[in-house]
Formats: C-alpha cells, sequence, structure tokens
C-alpha cells in the first residue's frame, strides 16, 4: 500500500528524525503521520491508533511498577538489600563488587529497572567501592553491567511492553517465569568474571558477617525481600493480574517503607510523584504512537517482508538467529529499550515463529539484547548514569567495558541458542 516508497517513508522517517534529536515518541508520532499523508489515508487514523494503543487495563501495571521502584528506591530497602548481600559474597575476593552484584539481583527483583537499580545500588556500592580501592571504571562497570538483571528477572515492566507489544498473545506470568533463570546466570556469570579480575588485581576482601549480625541484617531486609513474593507469586499463582500485583506492592511498598523502616516521609511524596509522573508520561505517550506505527507496518506487510528477507538470506535457523541478535545489539546501541521493543517486536516476531522459536523465549532474546544496549555506548542509558554517579567519564568506563559485555554476550548466546534455560521453569508451573 502506497508503493515502495511508503515503508521507506515511515521507517527511514523515523531514524532520521532521531538522528535530528527529536525525542524518540514524537518521532513515531511524525513518522506515521507524514506516511499516512502521503499514502492516502486521513489524519485521524494516526489518532485513533495512537488512543486505541493506550488503551489496554494490563498497561496500568507499568505506572504502578515505576511508583512502586520509586518508594523502595527511597524508603531504606536499597541499603538494606546491600547489607543482606554481604552476608553471602562480601568476605571473597573482590566481595564488594560481588556485593554489588547481588543487591542487584534482588533490587531487580523488586524495581525491574535497569536505571533504577543502577540509581539506587550504584548511590551505594559506587562510593563504596572507590573507598575501598576499586578502580573508578571497574566499579561503574561492574554496576551497570549488573544492572541489566532487574530488566529481566521478575517483574519487569519491560515484559509487560512485550506482551502488549506482541498483540496480547503472550501470557505476561510466563515471562516472567523464564526469566528467572537468564537472570540469574547474568549474575553468577558476572560474579565469576569480578573473581577473576579482583584476583588478577589485587583488590580487597571483606570479612564475614558474624551469625548474630547476619540474621538481624536478614530479617531487616525481609519486608523488602517480600514484595518479590507479593508481585512475582500473585501473578504465577494466578492470584493477581500483573496490574493487580503492582499495585497491591505500591500499597505495600509505602507501608514499610513509611511506617515499618520509617525513611520514606510525607513531605518526600510530591517530588517523587512528580519524578513518576514525568516518567510514566513518557512510557505512555512512546506506547501510544508505537501503537500507530505498528498498524502501519502491518498495513504495508513490512512484518512479512522482512521475514522473507531473513528467509532469503539464509535457511539455517541458527544463522538467523545470531544475525538477528547481532542487529538488535547495533540498534540497542542507539535506541532506548521500550522503543525498540515495541518497533521490533511486531516486526521480528513472526520471524521467530517461522523458525519455531516459542515467543515468550524470544522475549527474553530481545530483553537480554536491549539490556546489554543499555549499558553500551554511545547511547546507553544505564551507562550515562552509572558514570554521572561514579564521577567517571564515559570514555574511561568504555574503555574497560569489554569483558563485562562479552560475558553478557556469552549468556546471550547461550539463552538464545539453549531454549530450556528459559522454558525449563515455565513449562513446570504450566
Amino acid at each position: 500500500m502506497g508503493g515502495p516508497f511508503a515503508p521507506v517513508l515511515l521507517i527511514g522517517g523515523l531514524f532520521l528524525l532521531i538522528l535530528l534529536n527529536v525525542p524518540v515518541a514524537y518521532a513515531l508520532g511524525l513518522a506515521s503521520l507524514a506516511t499516512v499523508l502521503y499514502i492516502g489515508l486521513p489524519p485521524e487514523a494516526v489518532m485513533l491508533q495512537t488512543v486505541r494503543g493506550i488503551n489496554s487495563f494490563s498497561l496500568l501495571a507499568i505506572p504502578f511498577f515505576v511508583l512502586a521502584g520509586a518508594i523502595m528506591a527511597q524508603g531504606g530497602i536499597a541499603i538494606r538489600l546491600v547489607n543482606f548481600a554481604n552476608i553471602f559474597v562480601g568476605f571473597i575476593r573482590g566481595g564488594l563488587a560481588m556485593v554489588n552484584i547481588l543487591a542487584s539481583m534482588f533490587f531487580g527483583g523488586i524495581s525491574g529497572s535497569s536505571v533504577a537499580d543502577t540509581s539506587s545500588i550504584g548511590s551505594i556500592m559506587i562510593p563504596m567501592m572507590k573507598r575501598q580501592g576499586y578502580d573508578d571504571a571497574f566499579s561503574v562497570n561492574v554496576t551497570i553491567s549488573s544492572s541489566t538483571q532487574g530488566i529481566i528477572i521478575p517483574p519487569s515492566h519491560n515484559a509487560i511492553i512485550y506482551a502488549y507489544a506482541a498483540g496480547g498473545t503472550v501470557s505476561i506470568a510466563q515471562l516472567f517465569l523464564a526469566g528467572i533463570v537468564p537472570g540469574i546466570m547474568v549474575g553468577i556469570a558476572l560474579m565469576i568474571l569480578t573473581f577473576v579480575l579482583a584476583t588478577k588485581r589485587g583488590y580487597p576482601k571483606g570479612e564475614m558477617v558474624p551469625l548474630r549480625e547476619a540474621v538481624k541484617t536478614a530479617g531487616s531486609a525481609f519486608f523488602g525481600l517480600f514484595t518479590v513474593i507479593i508481585i512475582v507469586g500473585g501473578v504465577i499463582g494466578g492470584i493477581f493480574t500483573a496490574t493487580e500485583s503492582a499495585s497491591i506492592a505500591v500499597l505495600y511498598a509505602f507501608v514499610i517503607a513509611t511506617f515499618v523502616y520509617r525513611e520514606l516521609h510525607f513531605r518526600d511524596l510530591p517530588a517523587m510523584l512528580v519524578g513518576v509522573v514525568k516518567t510514566v508520561t513518557m512510557v505512555m505517550i512512546l506506547i501510544g504512537f508505537a501503537g500507530a506505527f505498528a498498524y502501519l507496518m502491518t498495513l504495508m506487510m513490512i512484518p512479512a517482508k522482512v521475514t522473507a528477507f531473513f528467509l532469503t538470506v539464509s535457511d539455517s535457523k541458527i544463522v538467523i538467529m545470531l544475525l538477528i541478535n547481532l542487529m538488535l545489539l547495533v540498534l540497542g546501541m542507539f535506541m532506548d529499550m521500550a522503543p525498540l521493543i515495541l518497533i521490533c517486536t511486531p516486526i521480528l516476531l513472526p520471524v521467530m515463529a517461522m523458525l519455531g522459536v516459542d515467543p515468550v523465549h524470544f522475549g527474553i532474546i530481545l530483553m537480554l539484547n536491549l539490556g546489554i544496549g543499555l549499558v553500551t555506548p554511545p547511547v546507553g542509558t544505564t551507562l550515562f548514569v552509572g558514570c554521572a554517579i561514579g564521577k567517571v567519564s564515559v570514555d574511561q568506563v568504555a574503555r574497560q567495558l569489554w569483558p563485562f559485555w562479552l560475558t553478557m554476550f556469552i549468556v546471550l548466546m547461550l539463552v538464545t541458542y539453549i531454549p530450556a534455560i528459559s522454558m525449563t521453569v515455565p513449562s513446570l508451573l504450566r
């Protein structure tokens, strides 16, 4: 529809606008509007599809998850998770770096956000690591790479966005389950790398936490960790929908942070809510315009053409999946995660279906790919946050990033080519 120039106008216009520093959400909307005008559809089609794109009950989970994460970040939960992680790995060579990784695993299972993880855990751990003699760039790289666990360890609001982009055909509960093992694998792989580098560079190790203090620390962290049980257990057990569990998590986190830990005060709420509203507003605008963009891609049969293209490149499933992974890694270097999920899912999901890849498995592959992109220059959001906290230049961090990047890439390849890593847990609980 609209001739061969229409797809070029739609996709080419999007990337041109992004290169001109137009925000991705507005670039999606403007590219869609230009294409609609070119092919002769009424401009109202863009707005109708935009409204339809955000008219979804399941998307209400996103603002609730963001708010729950903000409450827990300011409510004293992060430092308690750091202390809890220190019980298990703090005494090993490079233990403080491992505490960073393990705390990110715990906090990622609460916030579901790489940036929130880096902001909360990083503001505690990066200065602490630097004081203990760890290299500045190493401290930042440990923090930002380990924060990618929060993207795939449940609950993840990116999993909700993927389920939405897949047309509601993918179970959020199945995605949550599928992310458990790959997320833990990322953490373990990074701990092994950290131990090797710490031993080679002579980084310090801490002391064993006495039993009485360990019990006290675990008890203090329990209320924060229980949030994971509420969110994930409720969704997986079929007790709540994702939206209901997120709203309950907000209420629970508020009670714990305000009345149990007593570190969140009513005077903190206005500023925190403003920040949450800004984040959620941009995400919802993005999802809305992405709905119009996806509608036009379907109208012009772009997913079918992309599928045909990949199948002409090679008839090997291994080769095609490698090419898709490399393409996603490159795209993740230049665009943020949420827009790429919304753009790439309707294009690549049919390709994966032709290859016989389960859509839940592909969701984990996609999120892990784009999570690596968040820490990769030149446009890695999490990378910039980590550098700002560590007061280190992006160039300095990027030069020492490659061992962490390679480690995460190896995990990505294992998850891609061994479906059982992602699919065993969901299949056990179906």
